[in-house]
């Protein structure tokens, strides 16, 4: 094959992957629409497109767990992401199929442990474009479970009675306070609007997952736990108005 053709090729094979690769990030981008109306708030599905890793990020659900949004780098992520970088290091090995890591562990900026998978997908030319990631806040799941699992290995009465779940109450605290304290104001300086606003955070944290949470939150805003169910209520309306 002469120069011209060879050149010719080269474009046609060029024009190719990029029309590939579009088609599958269209796809993964439907993908991540989908995820974000059947998945819980604990885990964030994020798409990468790495040809451009300053701005990776081109569609997201739950982004809350990591603190990201559209138009993200690939560092904005979670800290510690090996798997991830093993991943992109394994797709750019040549003759390589689209490579899976999972069940690995990353932290957020909040310090919070995050159960990861990722997938990277190559196109035709063996050249990665594109990562699916997963990272799940078990937090409060784990925390419903090891409750569930006092309840079921419940000792007889005859025993003594089991100690206090520490970590479980000191979870419970740390929600209600920190989105509290984040206003910068005490409580009874805090409008309508700010205990809302706040109920929805502890909410999306978990905390009415939990025994005892409503009157918790109650208690630490002034209010009734009528005020609670009526502040998840309206959080609900307002939701299904969006």
């Amino acid at each position: 094959m002469d120069k011209v053709n060879q050149s010719k090729a080269s474009v046609v094979r060029s024009q190719f992957c990029d029309m590939e690769r579009q088609l599958v990030m269209s796809t993964l981008q439907t993908v991540v629409s989908v995820l974000e109306e059947v998945l819980y708030e604990n885990i964030e599905v994020v798409l990468h497109d790495l040809t451009q890793p300053e701005r990776s990020v081109v569609a997201i659900a739950n982004g809350h767990v990591t603190n990201r949004s559209i138009g993200d780098s690939i560092l904005a992520g979670p800290k510690d992401d090996k798997g991830f970088e093993d991943a992109k290091e394994r797709a750019s090995s040549t003759g390589q199929q689209n490579s899976i890591i999972s069940d690995y562990r990353t932290v957020n900026s909040e310090g919070v442990e995050l159960h990861s998978a990722t997938a990277i997908f190559r196109d035709s030319d063996g050249i990665p474009f594109a990562g699916l990631c997963f990272n799940s806040d078990t937090t409060v799941p784990e925390m419903a479970q090891r409750w569930l699992n006092a309840i079921v290995n419940k000792t007889p009465r005859s025993s003594p009675p089991p100690k206090p779940a520490e970590k479980v109450e000191k979870l419970m605290d740390d929600i209600i306070t920190s989105n509290i304290q984040r206003y910068g104001k005490s409580v009874e300086e805090m409008n309508r609007e700010q205990k809302l606003s706040a109920v929805d955070a502890m909410q999306k944290g978990g905390l009415f997952f939990v025994r005892g949470g409503v009157n918790r939150a109650a208690k630490a805003l002034g209010v009734t736990r009528f005020t609670i169910y009526n502040y998840l209520e309206e959080l609900k309306n307002r939701a299904g108005e969006k």
